[in-house]
């Protein structure tokens, strides 16, 4: 875990070396020292002191996609404070602890995460706490990005209990997306713009594409997950939450079609994001669309209070991939 950003960089088999998460073809740097005119490598928008750092598992509080300009201007950045604010770090033999003070969203912010000897299971336990005298309508996501070498083209398989689903209202990547925006739709076939559809459970194969998903979790089901597998590794990586907590899962796909700086046309990502909202937008469009499908799309932190969510992450070998994970 990263001391600034407070990134889970690596979930690895040590025996294979296999690590899921993304690590950035971009050299990193801490999110304090970025500096738009020194920097310019990664860009210069409320984003880039973001992409300076982050890598890998990125907690995405109190806000999940961009800042206001008038908050921008205040400092905010793309995600909220919790992906570039300091934390201290603690540790023992099994368990790690993280804190961190997010002072524009008026929060405190401790996560726990626990890997008990010779298990494959990580569990981990997020508090958030309210220091204001308001409730607080906030997003509240965890960020999971997948990157090669186990994410390769055409070969990683995926599986989650989606239900309703829905393409990102605005063209995500530039040209380069092959899903038709703002389409409806049930897991895990997407609309192409024309005609058709595509299976999101497999990579893509297409030389360059990006674009934005969001899936309803099955309702009758207590917990939700998703799955990615490495027909070539052998892996198999996975997340598994309380479905209350986290409704909605987003599938953010990057293939080499952002072509700005620090992306560069470069980059193969597939984020696997569980969280309380279904899209990536300010606070604002998030209080004003309040929902999809009928569900909320913020959660409530009531003043003076605390919030706790506990989920886990596991990495095994397997021979395929299940239709679900074992305890979901």
């Amino acid at each position: 875990m990263l001391v600034e950003g407070g990134h889970i960089a690596e979930i690895a088999d040590r025996k294979s070396g296999v690590n899921p998460l993304w690590l950035p073809p971009w050299p990193s740097i801490e999110p304090s020292t970025y500096d738009a005119a020194k920097h310019p490598a990664y860009g210069g928008d409320s984003e880039s002191k973001l992409l300076a750092g982050i890598m890998g598992h990125n907690l995405c509080l109190d806000i999940f996609g961009g800042p206001s300009d008038e908050e921008a201007a205040a400092g905010l950045t793309v995600h909220g404070e919790a992906s570039v604010a300091p934390y201290t770090i603690s540790s023992s033999e099994s368990e790690l602890t993280a804190r961190a003070d997010l002072p524009i969203a008026q929060l405190k912010l401790e996560r726990r995460i626990k890997l008990a000897r010779g298990s494959r299971k990580v569990e981990i336990t997020e508090t958030v706490e309210n220091m204001s005298g308001s409730d607080r309508p906030i997003a509240w996501t965890e960020h999971v990005t997948l990157g090669p070498p186990f994410l390769e083209k055409g070969v990683t398989q995926f599986r989650a209990p989606g239900t309703r689903s829905k393409v990102f209202e605005a063209e995500f990547t530039g040209a380069a997306g092959y899903m038709k925006t703002g389409a409806e739709f049930d897991w895990p076939n997407v609309p192409r713009p024309g005609g058709g559809t595509m299976d999101l459970r497999v990579y893509t194969t297409a030389a360059s594409s990006g674009g934005y998903t969001t899936h309803l979790m099955d309702p009758h089901r207590e917990r939700a997950f998703f799955l990615a597998f490495s027909p070539t590794s052998k892996t198999l990586f996975g997340y598994i939450w309380k479905r209350t907590d986290f409704p909605w899962l987003g599938i953010w796909e990057e293939n080499r079609g952002r072509t700005n700086a620090p992306w560069n046309g470069r980059t193969l990502t597939r984020g696997l994001e569980f969280g309380a909202s279904p899209m990536p937008e300010t606070r604002r469009k998030m209080i004003e669309r309040g929902g999809i499908f009928g569900v909320p799309g913020f959660r409530w932190i009531p003043a003076k209070s605390k919030v706790r969510v506990d989920y886990f992450a596991f990495l095994e070998t397997a021979e395929r991939i299940p239709e679900e994970p074992a305890g979901a």
